[in-house]
């Protein structure tokens, strides 16, 4: 198989030539293109997400070898979850190449933080299928760059901390609520309640269920604090 020419200017920026490029162009097709004849990247996907579980648990041991298991766990939550893959995809352009569906296009596809972190689990997956694993461990070290290092050591997503914030008070998790939903099912706005036992709540809308959870717990951690 030959890529195109916007495919072979990815592995650039991707940093890794295929031997096996029909991976490379699985890892990049949505669920929205897939058809019989084409495979899409969720299978990937989860493959991926293991592999880069992998690299960042070696990653965080190394670099702080005297932390504890609970000083870990919140840093690797950090370095693999969807908003970070998000991120990373983003600064090396994994968006421009990515396959779409129609409605996926007109909808903004290629700018979706989660569409972009699920297709960078998948892009991983296919150099650690392609290469094998020490290529895609180098792979992901080198392209998260100085995030290993620099992830704060209380780092955690909004929906963990105040699952936290609940737990040291005695209190059972926080409830997610969606209140309303909105738009064309392309394009659709979902509005997410963050609710303690308590009687605190607070609300925030997002393009998807996990975004609007996590802004509406960050702004209940916000009001809380």
């Amino acid at each position: 198989m030959k890529l195109s020419a916007e495919l072979k200017a990815f592995e650039v920026r991707l940093g890794h030539e295929f031997f096996q490029p029909e991976l490379l162009v699985r890892a990049v097709t949505h669920s929205s293109m897939s058809s019989p004849t084409r495979d899409d990247n969720q299978r990937l996907e989860f493959l991926g997400d293991r592999v880069l579980g992998l690299v960042m648990a070696e990653a965080v041991l190394e670099h702080d070898q005297a932390a504890s298991e609970g000083q870990l766990a919140p840093r690797f939550n950090a370095l693999v979850r969807k908003e970070t893959c998000a991120e990373v995809a983003a600064e090396i352009d994994l968006g421009r190449v990515l396959k779409l569906g129609r409605s996926e296009m007109l909808s903004g596809g290629r700018r979706k933080q989660a569409l972009l972190g699920d297709a960078m689990e998948a892009v991983i997956a296919a150099v650690y299928r392609d290469a094998g694993f020490e290529i895609a461990k180098n792979t992901v070290l080198r392209l998260w760059g100085d995030r290993v290092k620099t992830v704060k050591a209380d780092a955690r997503d909004a929906k963990t901390a105040l699952q936290e914030w609940a737990q040291a008070r005695a209190l059972p998790p926080p409830e997610y609520i969606q209140i309303a939903r909105s738009g064309p099912d392309h394009a659709p706005q979902f509005t997410i309640e963050a609710r303690l036992k308590s009687g605190e709540h607070q609300s925030a809308s997002a393009g998807s269920k996990r975004q609007a959870e996590q802004a509406a717990a960050q702004a209940l951690l916000s009001s809380l604090n």
